[in-house]
């Protein structure tokens, strides 16, 4: 007894682990890289601004992977995982059975409700490992509710996971949608935030700039900004697409341009007061992906007015954002904040350029066409080459019907695209894990790999050469700072404050975020909790 009494007075004495927050935000910026940030910060006022400076900042997260891309990025911030274990290699792939192109969450067997029928992203059959979402209801019996919001399908639905709920925007009819693997009918609370039309509101406005222009950096006109929708490459931009009443093309516009994430916000509202989220202390999950953000970096580049002034909008989103979901979990002490990226982004190639950098736009049309001649005037018959971002796909009925050897195809495919001056190495899958791994770009193409969904021969670009088809603009899918690197932030319960310079994995963020729910990691986690900005304890 003299023995058990002195333990008993210790473990009484020692700090007891406090409840799991009641709510947890978890914002993903599109196309948001680390020197985007970090360039802009110093004019960050609001909320974001303020969730950097009380927070947990981590400005170096990276993915670890060769080709950062919007699906595969949300599938590793949910899941923990690389593509090479959550089977979501990129946007689109090529369907091997099809020859055609194909979304990374296809599903001939369930449809889009309340719009058209689409054979884009549906649900979350392809995605091959347990998410953050999914984890979290398996933990509370289903009593902790999981709702992902964004403004693409590939955004919302790998957050949402198998568990959750994913809604996001379709622009084709002005609604939030999602889809019969969810439900058979959308829920109250979306219906009626539906039906009172809200992006409507919007029409006939313009898109100006949130601050005086002498806020601005360079000019808002520059090299290679582009057009859609009607949007013009310069300030003010009219939001109607060209329509004389609200339609698809006013919506499109609508959604590129950064006031749609007014809407978001709208919808976050609608979904945390509809569902009950953060009632209870049972946690609850409310992951929103910020679209808008990539939609005018693709469209004007990083550097231009456009992204300058949407990330100023953002900043304000995020308060916006935060308020919400701290009022819902009933104060700050019932709250965690994780904000992240599922990609950076490079500049647009020619501006550059401009500015002395090796850089080039690399068409893959024209790498697809010069590298299906050389084949075909190799191996005769009707081999043909498609390349999407740095993936090969060789097909033609010469190869499918096994009259030539594929691998020798493969690998004499690999040898001309290492002779391009734009590309810095090529390797057919057959080599992936056997060549030497110089520089480290083997590891990072070998992460991103999974058969039967990734190319048969994998490429890298040079720095600061870009693969995209359009002339202008700026893309984003390689294995270099600018596209890899983005910002983590984590702020709320559990979370220690401070500013952490390391460089840490994407594949940490979903351990990290389940460490502070105090439950287990997702299955297929490679990344580990990020123990220095964790406090448990009261």
């Amino acid at each position: 007894m003299r023995q058990v009494i002195p333990l008993l007075l210790l473990l009484t004495a020692l700090p007891s682990l406090a409840a799991p927050p009641r709510l947890t935000l978890f914002i993903t910026v599109d196309a948001l890289g680390s020197d985007l940030l970090l360039r802009t910060r110093p004019r960050f006022k609001g909320g974001l601004g303020q969730l950097l400076d009380s927070g947990a900042f981590y400005p170096y997260a990276s993915y670890g992977y060769a080709k950062p891309r919007t699906a595969p990025g949300h599938a590793t911030l949910a899941t923990g995982a690389n593509p090479w274990r959550h089977g979501i290699v990129d946007n689109r792939i090529i369907n091997r059975a099809t020859g055609k192109p194909e979304r990374a969450f296809p599903d001939p067997a369930h449809s889009v409700l309340k719009a058209s029928p689409s054979t884009g992203d549906v649900s979350p059959a392809a995605l091959l490992a347990e998410t953050l979402a999914d984890k979290l209801r398996l933990s509370t019996q289903k009593q902790g509710k999981a709702l992902a919001l964004s403004g693409k399908a590939r955004s919302a639905i790998p957050l949402a996971g198998r568990l959750g709920q994913a809604y996001w925007f379709d622009d084709k009819v002005g609604q939030f949608v999602t889809s019969t693997w969810y439900t058979k009918e959308l829920p109250g609370w979306l219906e009626a935030f539906n039906t009172a039309h809200p992006p409507e509101a919007w029409f006939g406005t313009k898109w100006e700039p949130l601050l005086p222009v002498a806020e601005y950096e360079g000019d808002d006109d520059q090299p290679r900004e582009g057009d859609y929708g009607g949007l013009g490459r310069t300030f003010p931009h009219p939001l109607t697409g060209g329509l004389a009443a609200p339609g698809p093309l006013a919506y499109s516009a609508f959604s590129v341009s950064p006031l749609s994430m007014e809407l978001v916000v709208q919808a976050a509202r609608a979904a945390i007061e509809g569902e009950g989220l953060g009632k209870d202390e049972v946690p609850d999950l409310l992951a929103v992906s910020i679209s808008a953000t990539d939609s005018v970096f693709h469209l004007y580049g990083p550097q231009s007015w456009e992204m300058q002034d949407t990330l100023y909008r953002l900043d304000k989103v995020v308060g916006d954002l935060v308020a919400l979901a701290e009022r819902a979990a009933g104060g700050r002490a019932h709250l965690l904040v994780v904000l992240t990226a599922d990609h950076g982004g490079a500049a647009i190639p020619e501006q550059w350029a401009a500015q002395g950098v090796d850089a080039q736009r690399v068409d893959p049309r024209a790498l697809s066409k010069g590298l299906t001649e050389a084949l075909r005037g190799r191996f005769g018959g009707d081999i043909t080459a498609t390349i999407e971002e740095l993936d090969v796909y060789l097909g033609g009925k010469t190869l499918e019907g096994l009259k030539v050897d594929g691998a020798a195809v493969r690998r004499a495919a690999a040898a001309w695209l290492g002779r391009q001056p734009a590309i810095s190495l090529a390797v057919a899958r057959d080599d992936l894990y056997t060549v030497p791994d110089v520089g480290g770009m083997m590891t990072l193409l070998r992460r991103g790999y999974y058969p039967g969904r990734s190319g048969d021969v994998l490429f890298v670009v040079k720095p600061f050469h870009v693969i995209d088809s359009e002339p202008t603009g700026a893309n984003h899918g390689a294995p270099y700072g600018y596209d890899r690197l983005v910002p983590l932030v984590l702020a709320g319960k559990g979370v220690k404050p401070g500013t952490y310079t390391q460089e840490i994995s994407t594949t940490d963020v979903a351990p990290t975020v389940a460490a502070l729910l105090e439950m287990g990691l997702p299955s297929s986690a490679e990344g580990t909790p990020r123990y220095e900005s964790i406090s448990l304890g009261r």
